[in-house]
């Protein structure tokens, strides 16, 4: 296996979307170069793949390309320029750590690297992350708006359990029990990011309280009171049979989603199969979806 690196030049309005998607689908390490005043940027996307199968990389290519001349449409602007390389394996979880700092993501909750010393407020609540190869620092829209909810939901601050979907690096089921819910439990089937939530939950003394495994969604029998999908809309479509895992008068929170036709689409899939919509939740273009299970 080698990866390829996709040198993408496009605007500025387009990252978060292209960055979105380059992880959520292809599992892509991501660098960003931001250049002065307003000019384009330079998003680098690192993928694994193999390189022996043409048509696996002409895939990726051709979907990347879709999708950006999608976005531009949308945010009326130039479509991204591509370039492609083939590099040697490398751990590229190591260049971007110097742009990882402390941050409020949501009043009250602030994420930490692991290799830098922060000392809280006293009525801050601290997630100390090390991503290692499973990117999800937090940073992105839906990231937050996820929180937003979490913080507020009654399966959560009642002391609810929890099932996270996509679990990345872990944020949203380590926040989960920092709000209240007395468990939870991630999955990916992504072994790094396996790998990285566990880690992650060690770091913050949470490991009793949330089970991290990359069990498939169709293998698991039991019902949550909060159920959080925050990964993109055609991946959301295509679980939808299996994420109904929700206990009676529980709650389903769905992100990773554009506000509009993506937005819709899950809306009326999700109603279709008895649930209501009580919230949406937007920023920037994304938002996050919170449905009710009848009782």
């Amino acid at each position: 296996m080698k990866l390829i690196k996709l040198t993408i030049t496009l605007d500025s309005s387009l990252v978060d979307s292209l960055s979105d998607f380059l992880i959520g689908v292809h599992d892509s390490a991501i660098e960003l170069s931001v250049t002065d005043g307003d000019g384009p940027v330079t998003l680098q996307a690192f993928a694994e793949k193999d390189v022996s199968s043409i048509d696996e990389v002409e895939s990726v290519i051709a979907q990347v390309r879709e999708y950006g001349f999608e976005l531009a449409q949308i945010f009326a602007c130039d479509p991204p320029k591509i370039t492609v390389e083939f590099l040697e394996d490398r751990d590229w979880s190591e260049s971007w750590k110097v742009h990882f700092k402390p941050f409020a993501i949501v009043p009250g909750l602030v994420i930490a690297p692991s290799w830098e010393k922060y000392e809280p407020a006293p009525d801050e609540k601290v997630i100390v992350m090390d991503p290692g190869m499973a990117f999800g620092t937090g940073h992105h829209e839906t990231t937050r708006l996820c929180l937003e909810v979490l913080s507020q939901t009654e399966a959560v601050v009642k002391g609810g359990t929890m099932l996270d979907v996509g679990t990345g690096t872990g944020i949203l089921a380590m926040a989960s029990v920092l709000f209240g819910a007395r468990h939870a439990v991630g999955i990916d089937n992504d072994t790094e990011a396996v790998k990285a939530a566990r880690d992650n939950c060690r770091l913050n003394s949470l490991s009793e309280k949330i089970e991290i495994s990359d069990r498939p969604l169709e293998d698991i029998e039991s019902t949550f009171d909060l159920v959080v999908a925050n990964i993109v809309h055609d991946v959301l479509l295509e679980l939808s049979k299996d994420l109904g895992r929700v206990a009676s008068g529980g709650s389903l929170l769905l992100s990773g989603l554009m506000d509009g036709n993506q937005s819709e689409n899950i809306i009326h899939c999700f109603v279709d199969k008895g649930f209501q919509l009580i919230e949406k939740h937007t920023d920037d273009h994304w938002c996050a979806l919170l449905f009710d299970k009848a009782v």
